[in-house]
């Protein structure tokens, strides 16, 4: 089976708003409803919100969106929730999902502020994921000004790491390969790799991508595949970047 974990427990605090960040609408519909529907129509059979910040308003928000499209019953089918009480990272949000995320099948990771992307891309990715038989798949673009994403780092043999803007040196600050933030998992590999994982860098956070040379030293395959339009991994921090979104998605 193939599922999907969508990241939305943050609150946002550069949007200036009590709102979730989450629930900042896009076209008339929350942000965290396009990841949703990028990744139900990608295949992804089940899909796990994590909430945390105004869960209940995030929540809501999901229901009242797909109810006005006349399919809250498929949505109650296949959305369900984890709640991340502390914000520690991205690794311990996934790992607050262990119970959805099973032994079985692959799950897509992807984060409810990026509503750009589309479920071609993640296709694409899932199919190379299967295709390579992967424990973890990235998927990165390739940026002019990289500055604040983690860069990806790669060897002789592809994937090396994933490194944090904030614990990058010099050298590889230069990289202009970034981690999007998505990625497809093999569900037992990353089970056994968020175990692992610890929180000694800069945020004393739990950072997913540490899971990827976990996996790595378990000798599965590892590998970043870049999408074609970068516009996709577009964070939506601030109300310009809303509106930067916006008119990307009318423009579609």
């Amino acid at each position: 089976m193939l599922k999907a974990i969508i990241l939305a427990a943050g609150k946002g605090t550069r949007m200036k708003s009590d709102k979730p960040k989450v629930v900042h609408e896009v076209l008339g519909k929350p942000m965290v409803y396009y990841s949703i529907e990028a990744a139900k129509n990608a295949g992804c059979e089940k899909v796990c919100v994590i909430v945390g910040y105004k869960a209940e308003e995030v929540e809501h928000s999901i229901h009242a969106t797909y109810e006005s499209l006349g399919l809250a019953d498929e949505m109650n089918n296949r959305v369900s929730y984890a709640l991340q009480k502390e914000q520690l990272g991205t690794g311990h949000a996934v790992k607050c999902a262990s119970d959805f995320i099973g032994n079985d099948g692959d799950v897509v990771v992807l984060c409810g502020d990026t509503p750009l992307v589309t479920a071609d891309t993640l296709e694409s990715a899932i199919r190379r994921h299967k295709t390579d038989g992967n424990g973890v798949t990235v998927i990165s673009a390739m940026l002019d000004d990289p500055f604040g994403y983690g860069r990806i780092i790669r060897d002789d043999k592809g994937l090396d790491r994933i490194v944090e803007q904030k614990d990058a040196t010099e050298e590889e600050q230069a990289v202009c390969e970034v981690n999007s933030g998505m990625y497809i998992f093999q569900c037992d590999a990353l089970l056994s790799a968020l175990s692992q994982v610890k929180n000694d860098n800069a945020q004393g956070e739990y950072y997913l991508p540490d899971t990827i040379g976990i996996i790595k030293a378990m000798g599965l395959p590892v590998d970043a595949v870049p999408m074609d339009d970068a516009d996709q991994i577009r964070g939506v921090n601030t109300l310009e970047q809303l509106v930067e979104a916006e008119e990307i998605m009318k423009n579609r």
